[in-house]
């Protein structure tokens, strides 16, 4: 272990921020290792979501109509904690994301905060040298219209549609 590696571990994680709300997907698919465990059933419910393996580019697919209909997005992201174990890592990382439908419309935009817990392992492909294979999100709190979530989804559709 190295402290670039401390450093550049929570780095691929600032790049998962960078690349959604830059809207850079393929940033964002840069850092993803080829297959990806995703568990956001803090935020979905247990009952409606389970944890999911796919690969990295079906998880890229799966959030990409989210975010394009969203207007902006801004994720920050503090504190890490990074482990390391020869070639693997983990980081709990906290965070806090706002999302906003309409920019002039303090009732479209919805905030959560809490943290992330990953899993990263040592990878030449990525620009970092290390590639998530796990995101795990606990949500602590929610501020604002959770429902503008599934509106900018159905935004998001159409345009890519286009």
């Amino acid at each position: 272990m190295t402290l670039d590696d401390k450093s550049l571990i929570p780095e691929t994680i600032y790049l998962y921020a960078m690349g959604i709300d830059t809207k850079d997907f393929e940033l964002y698919r840069s850092i993803f290792a080829d297959l990806v465990e995703i568990d956001f059933s803090s935020y979905e419910g247990s009952s409606v979501t389970e944890p999911s393996k796919l690969t990295g580019d079906e998880w890229v697919k799966r959030v990409q109509p989210l975010f394009t209909g969203l207007a902006a997005t801004q994720h920050s992201m503090t504190n890490p904690v990074v482990s390391i174990n020869g070639e693997n890592a983990a980081c709990r990382m906290y965070m806090q994301a706002h999302h906003v439908y309409e920019p002039d419309k303090e009732t479209s935009w919805f905030t959560l905060g809490g943290y992330y817990d990953d899993t990263l392992v040592r990878s030449s492909q990525s620009p970092t040298g290390w590639l998530l294979t796990g995101v795990k999100l606990t949500v602590l709190w929610r501020q604002g219209d959770h429902s503008i979530m599934a509106e900018a989804r159905e935004a998001g559709r159409k345009l890519l549609e286009r």
